[in-house]
């Protein structure tokens, strides 16, 4: 499933909570524990339910996506749950589709973003304002500030469906947003799959970042839109994108962000390739979060360190089922291995100063651990003394 926002809701979004947006990139000072925590909530293990989106305000985890309970209580798509416990919270506002975004206010409240048409029975189209411990709906959700007004058109295919912003980072220092998506065009300007804003104190404007090499495809024709994920490091420095789209296209090698993650310097506005680019090998990637220790992504990966791999194990390619770490500097995959059961993929990763939250689907067995013997994507984790979290898993800092 894909958030279906439409390009000015999605930015606009961040210019009224561009202060609790900011504080999204995490530095932390070590990899985390590869052993996941034993307390986490579980999601029923079924074919749909999985987890979008996490958000921590004090010691309450928010958590967001498209389930019908949590730790066998009813929730509608977003909970809440102490942080520390596991204890589920009595947050339980009635959404009535998928919750892709969970964003704290200035007043202490909460604004939901998503796929869903109504909250609390009350008729709200992909974005409501909630009260953070009851969930009852605020009524008057906001309306649009003017800060940004980009102008975001075009698609990328006849097959890439509409216009649309998939997600968006904000730097720490909120001063930068870079945005992925179906568009071709952004203020009059050519920005294939990304684009770079300068966010100034009064209106946001068109930065003159942008890598030409985000107009070519990857070879599966069916994924022209193969943007999936960005997130910027904590000081701000750097950037670096997570995609599927399968392996490049035949001279495309260390160019075309194809089943990759990609490191680029912020404030380098015209790139001819990325600082490093590391290949799963024709394997999804939908998540990434920098936290300095590591550059960590989440999809159905088999394999990183995978540039000649073509749903293979090319030269120097490493095992790293659902879930792996790569060096910030290098590129490369660092040794630390918690292994995931890989199932549609882990389409949410968030680092606190605890450590590392993963969320996913459930079809395969939860956010870490093995999936049944002979199901689909089947990881042989016999004898690794691995454990099933359904949908969600925490792997605290050591």
């Amino acid at each position: 499933m894909r958030i279906r926002l439409v390009a000015g809701l999605a930015v606009a979004l961040v210019v009224l909570l561009l202060p609790s947006m900011a504080a999204a990139s995490l530095a932390q000072p070590a990899v985390v524990s590869a052993n996941p925590a034993d307390w986490t909530p579980r999601l029923p293990v079924d074919s749909t339910s999985a987890v979008y989106v996490f958000r921590q305000v004090g010691t309450t985890m928010y958590v967001g996506g498209a389930f019908a309970t949590l730790g066998g209580a009813p929730r509608s798509n977003v909970a809440a749950f102490d942080a520390t416990t596991g204890a589920l919270l009595g947050f339980a506002p009635s959404v009535n589709g998928a919750v892709w975004a969970v964003v704290p206010t200035p007043d202490g409240q909460l604004v939901l973003g998503g796929t869903f048409t109504s909250v609390n029975g009350v008729a709200r189209v992909g974005l409501a304002k909630v009260n953070a411990t009851t969930g009852a709906l605020d009524p008057v959700t906001g309306s649009d500030t003017g800060y940004l007004n980009l102008g975001v058109s075009g698609t990328l295919a006849s097959n890439a469906g509409p216009t649309e912003v998939y997600r968006f980072a904000v730097d720490p220092q909120g001063t930068h947003l870079v945005a992925i998506g179906n568009f071709t065009t952004v203020a009059g300007q050519g920005r294939a799959r990304a684009f770079m804003v300068t966010l100034g104190t009064t209106a946001g404007s068109l930065n003159a970042w942008y890598y030409p090499p985000l107009t070519r495809m990857c070879q599966a024709a069916s994924l022209p839109d193969y943007m999936r994920d960005v997130d910027f490091s904590p000081d701000g420095s750097y950037f670096v994108f997570a995609s599927t789209g399968f392996v490049s296209q035949s001279g495309d090698l260390g160019l075309s962000l194809c089943d990759a993650a990609a490191r680029f310097e912020t404030l380098n506005a015209s790139p001819t390739r990325p600082t490093w680019i590391n290949y799963t090998g024709g394997d999804t990637l939908h998540s990434v979060v920098v936290t300095g220790a590591a550059v960590y992504v989440g999809g159905h990966e088999r394999w990183i360190n995978n540039p000649q791999g073509k749903d293979n194990a090319g030269p120097g390619a490493l095992s790293r089922p659902g879930i792996g770490a790569i060096n910030p500097t290098t590129g490369l995959a660092l040794t630390w291995d918690p292994r995931r059961a890989r199932g549609v993929g882990a389409k949410a990763l968030y680092a606190t100063s605890a450590g590392l939250w993963v969320g996913s689907d459930t079809s395969s067995g939860g956010a870490l651990g093995c999936s049944a013997p002979g199901g689909p994507n089947h990881d042989d984790c016999a004898g690794k003394g691995l454990e099933s979290h359904a949908g969600i898993g925490f792997l605290p800092l050591p």
